[in-house]
């Protein structure tokens, strides 16, 4: 075998090598990616439950579940639309434990919510309906601001828009009713 003939045989030997290395990072890239995703999901699950929570405590009237998912000093604003007039109406979290027990018949439900996370900090941006004792109310779009804290998710507070018409129907269906207590 010539010198060329050996030269070319190494040179193609290492560029095969390289070509096996680089199939190797990508392929390690791609399944690293692929394993970091249920985390991501798994965050996004755990933001919604807040949120869904909220909604149950609503429901159920249950002061001490709403506490432990709020954050005191957060604040919820509203804003809805009445003969051309923009009506904003404002409430801490702790103003809306102290009225919880007096919330008699609500619910409230989402749907389709996009949630964003940066580290400690997530947003929940979601339409909803609300209904009050079994009756349809209004329906908007909620924004949820929920921190991180070493407890867990906490919801910071939120926007949310009221619309008493114009709402699309919900495509949860009508609410169930409540089994007799």
């Amino acid at each position: 075998m010539t010198r060329r003939r050996r030269l070319v045989k190494r040179i193609m030997g290492v560029e095969m090598m390289m070509r096996a290395r680089h199939v190797r990072l990508i392929l390690f890239a791609l399944f690293t990616a692929g394993c970091s995703r249920p985390s991501a999901s798994a965050e996004s699950d755990a933001v919604l439950a807040v949120v869904q929570r909220f909604f149950e405590t609503m429901a159920a009237r249950d002061v001490d579940g709403a506490r432990a998912i709020l954050l005191p000093e957060g604040r919820f604003y509203s804003i809805r639309d009445s003969a051309g007039v923009a009506i904003v109406r404002t409430f801490t979290n702790a103003q809306y434990v102290t009225d919880l027990p007096s919330m008699q018949g609500r619910l409230e439900r989402m749907w389709d919510a996009d949630v964003r996370i940066d580290g400690r900090m997530a947003t929940v941006w979601t339409p909803y309906d609300y209904h009050r004792d079994g009756q349809f109310s209004h329906c908007g779009v909620d924004a949820f601001d929920l921190l991180k804290t070493d407890d867990g998710w906490k919801i910071a507070g939120g926007v949310y828009s009221v619309q008493r018409t114009k709402c699309a129907p919900s495509p949860l269906g009508p609410p169930k009713p409540k089994a007799p207590s």
